[in-house]
């Protein structure tokens, strides 16, 4: 099954390409296909196993660099799931920087779900068109359609996440992890990236299931939130795609990566 979001009725003909006509790609979102038991769907048999002490000592690293170094984000303090939704479908493909004054502005003119859905559309794409990527004032805007039809109720579970429009595998992860602090795994750019890089030593991602198993791995029981957060920051303050700050990474000790020939190889490319 691919993570493509499923396309929606309420999403006119023609929405899901681009202002050049393309296809959009989200890769926040399109990363793969996981699944977990208890969350809504069926279970797979896991593909990675990782020793106690090595997990623990990752979860530990990174959960201490979080508590100091997190970013102050308005999403992270609030557990709404239609804020947390406004938050994923509008970081797709986007700075963070970019994101922060069109979530706020959303949130003052539409506050509930029932508000975005009784607004006309061109009122709510107006506000995320300047983005680009134009398709995610549909999404939000047919998903709040949807929600509403449900008595202002979001779903609680990763398939029926993912009935709503525009949530793929990652941003239903997203808000079960943010919304309603289940420990579900979530992957996108930044966390695969670490993920790779400190458990394989490669550069790239590494195959899809494998990495899903990854992020479900790590997960302290109980703190999806917080690790799901700090492996997001990790990704975008330390691990860069670009040059890395290894040396302050709260990983580097154990990372693959970093006693490698990709970092040499990354750095001679810089």
């Amino acid at each position: 099954m691919s993570d493509r979001p499923r396309p929606h009725p309420l999403c006119r003909s023609g929405a899901a390409t681009g202002a050049e006509g393309a296809q959009p790609v989200c890769r926040l979102s399109f990363l793969g296909e996981g699944s977990l038991r208890g969350l809504g769907q069926a279970p797979v048999a896991p593909v990675v196993t990782l020793a106690r002490g090595k997990r623990r000592g990752f979860q530990r690293r990174v959960l201490a660099w979080y508590a100091v170094n997190g970013r102050d984000l308005p999403w992270r303090k609030t557990r709404d799931p239609y804020a947390i939704l406004i938050c994923e479908i509008l970081s797709h493909q986007t700075q963070i920087a970019r994101v922060v004054p069109v979530y706020e502005t959303l949130l003052s003119r539409y506050p509930t779900v029932q508000s975005m859905a009784r607004a006309p559309l061109e009122t709510v794409t107006a506000i995320t068109d300047p983005l680009g990527y134009k398709i995610r004032g549909r999404w939000l805007h047919a998903a709040a359609l949807q929600v509403a039809d449900r008595g202002g109720a979001f779903p609680r579970t990763i398939d029926g996440l993912r009935e709503l429009a525009g949530v793929g595998r990652y941003t239903a992860g997203a808000m079960m992890s943010f919304a309603y602090r289940r420990d579900a795994p979530m992957l996108d750019t930044n966390i695969a990236r670490v993920l790779s890089r400190h458990f394989d030593g490669r550069n790239q991602r590494p195959g899809q299931a494998r990495l899903w198993q990854l992020a479900a791995a790590v997960i302290p029981k109980g703190k999806a939130y917080l690790m799901n957060q700090g492996l997001m920051d990790v990704g975008a303050l330390i691990c860069r795609a670009r040059s890395p700050l290894c040396d302050v990474c709260p990983l580097r000790r154990s990372c693959a990566f970093r006693r490698g020939s990709a970092r040499r190889s990354l750095k001679r490319r810089d």
